[in-house]
């Protein structure tokens, strides 16, 4: 009887394609679709989630407390536009993470659509939301910073317009996913929606220097930032900290979704009836 030995088959691998045996080529390509197979595993995803997401949740106020602090109260006032630079501090980091998330949900929808993982519709569902709030103050604070620098609350500049069209984007998946009785059918309706509208992503980004823009350019993630470093900690931190947020928010999000999606799986009824007892 022949015994399956996974090292023996690493290393007769190894030997006839690479020429050479030792195991990391084969075996480290193994190990990582073994854990990215659990992973994607629904059961194993809830219960990593309902861990992980108290430490984000905390490393989040924890971050946004010091950032606020830093850049409220013990950052100088700007020399030119004074006290009213200090938007930035929720400004910025909501604006960055309106790009992340949505650039991450297109990213789950690719992974939903080709390999078919079951976690990418509740991820991307999950996600949606955040990143339409992001979006919003996004926008609503740019237009708060505006008015005093501006005169206007609104002008069609091309990073404003971009950004609303991203809000729209936003807005058109989730009202995907509420459009479809059978949750498959729009959670696929909105990767596609998610994919399409990645593009907006990049014209966000480098609309201010693709076109001529009332809104400046990027002051903090360049070779020399324009932003004394008692300013830029601070704002690092909350753009830290907008992140933790984001991922402790989605995977409580997450777990919800796919506790609905999954209610009929028989993970789902052992685990509430563990709960009962």
């Amino acid at each position: 009887m022949v015994q399956f030995s996974l090292p023996r088959v690493v290393n007769d691998y190894n030997m006839i394609i690479l020429g050479h045996s030792g195991s990391p080529p084969l075996l480290v390509f193994i190990i990582q679709m073994h854990y990215l197979q659990k992973l994607s595993s629904p059961p194993h995803f809830y219960r990593l989630a309902g861990t992980l997401a108290p430490w984000f949740g905390w490393a989040s106020l924890a971050l946004l407390l010091a950032g606020l602090y830093g850049g409220l109260v013990a950052a100088p006032s700007d020399y030119q536009q004074g006290d009213a630079f200090r938007i930035i501090y929720i400004h910025v980091p909501a604006a960055m993470m309106s790009l992340f998330v949505y650039t991450f949900m297109a990213a789950a929808g690719v992974m939903g659509l080709v390999w078919r993982f079951r976690l990418a519709d509740a991820i991307l569902a999950g996600s949606a939301p955040i990143g339409a709030s992001f979006t919003l103050l996004a926008l609503v604070t740019g237009a708060i910073w505006g008015k005093p620098m501006w005169g206007t609350w609104w002008v069609w500049d091309a990073r404003l317009t971009s950004e609303l069209i991203l809000l729209f984007l936003y807005l058109g998946v989730i009202g995907l996913l509420a459009a479809y009785d059978d949750k498959r059918k729009g959670g696929r309706a909105a990767a596609w929606l998610t994919i399409v509208g990645v593009i907006n992503v990049p014209i966000v980004k480098f609309s201010v220097d693709w076109w001529n823009t009332l809104h400046q350019g990027s002051t903090l993630f360049r070779a020399e930032p324009a932003i004394h470093g008692s300013m830029r900690v601070p704002l690092v931190m909350m753009i830290v900290g907008f992140a933790c947020f984001f991922v402790a928010i989605m995977l409580w999000r997450a777990r919800c979704e796919l506790l609905d999606r999954e209610r009929h799986s028989e993970w789902v009824e052992i685990l509430f009836r563990g709960q009962r007892r």
